[in-house]
């Protein structure tokens, strides 16, 4: 069988690409790969564990992957998410190499972004993603993946975006304000791992947008998601991001995901529908 690596497979798609692979790609041998295996940034340990392994695809989940992170220290947001994804890119100079990106390297004022729209990022987090996106892409056989919110349920507990907003409602106390205007393109991280796969596995190459086939705003997507959790007293009230006290937020980044449709297996999902057509699971 041939091997596949998934870095940062303790990561939220990291993990569901590794659960999913028997079903959806049970001709690979899987190495999840995590810290505890080898450091990405220990160059000379990785370039010699992948010369030993001999790997035929790898998928690039490992990453500083949250605006927060990548601003509380940036140097090291490029070292992960640049350098390491260099590194990997031209050890699999010859093989498939997946790469994943975000619809943040968009600056939001346009929104229903294609594949070939101008980029303009405006945090540290999508510029260090753009410039690996830049790096893959010179490889006419890589892939690189845009991707919006991811939900599930991560190793962690805390990955995913489900996760992480019914924490914040918990200990929000009587109320929580959620913008209206301020949009993305949510997605469940097993429909993501499944275009993924499918993507993969039909050796696509290039950049495609990997999101759901829905437009919501933060407050939309609270709404729906607080249906689901009768144990939160906390109640969602409006808000817009332009009052927010923080830096400049990008207000509109969904993506045209007409592109990965045409060639996937099955089409992406409408994240309400999706979460109407799966009532049981604890999202």
């Amino acid at each position: 069988m041939n091997t596949a690596w998934i870095t940062g497979s303790n990561g939220l798609i990291g993990s569901y690409l590794v659960q999913t692979a028997p079903r959806l790609a049970a001709d690979w041998r899987i190495r999840a790969l995590t810290r505890a295996n080898f450091d990405l940034l220990d160059f000379s340990k990785v370039e010699t564990e992948f010369r030993q392994a001999k790997p035929q695809l790898v998928i690039h989940c490992a990453a500083i992957s949250t605006i927060a992170g990548a601003q509380a220290n940036p140097v090291l947001a490029r070292r992960v998410n640049v350098e390491a994804t260099r590194r990997l890119a031209e050890l699999a100079h010859d093989i498939p190499f997946v790469f994943f990106s975000t619809d943040l390297v968009f600056d939001g004022r346009k929104g229903n972004y294609t594949e070939t729209d101008a980029t303009n990022p405006l945090n540290v987090y999508g510029e260090t993603k753009l410039a690996a996106e830049e790096i893959v892409l010179k490889n006419p056989h890589h892939l690189a993946v845009r991707t919006s919110l991811n939900g599930g349920h991560s190793p962690s507990g805390h990955r995913a975006f489900n996760e992480q907003l019914r924490r914040s409602l918990r200990e929000a106390g009587q109320e929580m304000t959620l913008f209206t205007d301020e949009f993305r393109c949510p997605i469940p991280a097993v429909e993501t791992a499944r275009a993924v796969w499918d993507l993969a596995q039909k050796s696509c190459a290039g950049l495609y947008h990997v999101a759901g086939a829905e437009k919501l705003s933060r407050l939309e997507l609270g709404k729906l998601l607080l249906k689901r959790w009768p144990e939160v007293t906390a109640e969602i009230k409006s808000g817009s991001a332009k009052d927010f006290p923080g830096p400049p937020r990008a207000l509109d980044t969904s993506l045209d995901v007409g592109k990965a449709q045409a060639v996937l297996t099955r089409p992406l999902p409408k994240f309400s529908e999706w979460l109407a057509a799966n009532p049981l699971v604890d999202f």
